[in-house]
């Protein structure tokens, strides 16, 4: 792919990223780290520990005293970079929870890193500063239970909860549609001018590209209703008539976000099961 891998792109004044060498069907061209502030700096989902990546972002933070190395979640694929980094600068680690799994979700590609260990973890609307203009921490349960997105000089560093390419996968082994939904409504209910996501480009119109996204989950599930109404599926043949054509490495994810659906339309008591197959209550 000819794309920016190892270099700093200045978005605007006090906003610039570096692109991450880790394409895949899930990362778009690869995760992009943001560097936050002039004089000090923030690093945001400083990405996979990949050497080049590490000293690219070494070399751009230059002298630059770092204030906080801040991880949205910590899929492997946003935070594994934050401990050699942190190594190297002296900066602390600030952002998410750490998240205790006992089993790994299908997106095989970006699984959990288990070695995250912030020095601080924030809760929702908690702040800290970067050249004396706040940061702070918009809480976004949904992908992950301990997502965050972080908010600054109007934009929103949105990481997987808002991506700029896809979807977000939702799978209910670490996450929660009810709870992924819930989150959309809450950001879009603020007045951000941008989002920033850890994939793909830039969001301009944030307020309307969340109202498409909602819209699209309420699509889904009416869709998932609509297969299960009759005799009941199981969840490989809903995916088989909801995503005709799916890449193949994507099956699994989506059947991971199928059963999300399933799950919350159950508590709402819209479905039930019997073993694998699923029909309308």
């Amino acid at each position: 792919m000819d794309a920016p891998y190892a270099k700093l792109e200045e978005l605007e004044p006090g906003i610039a990223r570096i692109l991450a060498h880790n394409p895949s069907a899930f990362t778009y061209y690869g995760t992009q780290t943001y560097l936050i502030g002039t004089g000090e700096v923030a690093v945001i989902d400083p990405g996979p520990d990949l050497p080049e990546h590490v000293e690219a972002l070494e070399q751009a933070i230059g002298s630059r005293p770092v204030v906080a190395i801040m991880c949205t979640h910590t899929h492997r694929d946003h935070s594994p970079a934050a401990r050699p980094l942190a190594e190297r600068t002296g900066a602390p680690i600030i952002g998410c929870a750490a998240l205790a799994l006992e089993t790994v979700g299908p997106r095989a590609d970006a699984a959990f890193d288990g070695d995250y260990a912030p020095d601080r973890a924030l809760s929702d609307r908690e702040q800290l500063e970067i050249d004396g203009e706040p940061v702070t921490a918009v809480a976004t349960p949904g992908h992950t239970s301990n997502h965050l997105c972080f908010a600054y000089r109007g934009a929103l560093f949105s990481g997987d909860h808002v991506m700029g390419w896809s979807t977000t996968v939702v799978v209910h082994s670490v996450g929660d549609m009810a709870a992924y939904i819930a989150s959309l409504h809450k950001i879009r209910q603020r007045d951000d001018r941008v989002y920033y996501p850890a994939h793909g480009p830039a969001v301009t119109n944030p307020q309307q590209y969340v109202r498409h996204l909602v819209g699209h989950r309420m699509q889904r599930e009416r869709q998932i209703l609509s297969l299960v109404r009759d005799d009941g599926r199981s969840i490989p043949d809903i995916v088989a008539a909801a995503y005709p054509g799916l890449d193949a490495r994507l099956i699994t994810a989506a059947g991971g976000s199928v059963y999300a659906h399933l799950l919350d339309l159950e508590r709402r008591g819209l479905v039930e099961h019997q073993q694998d197959r699923w029909k309308a209550a």
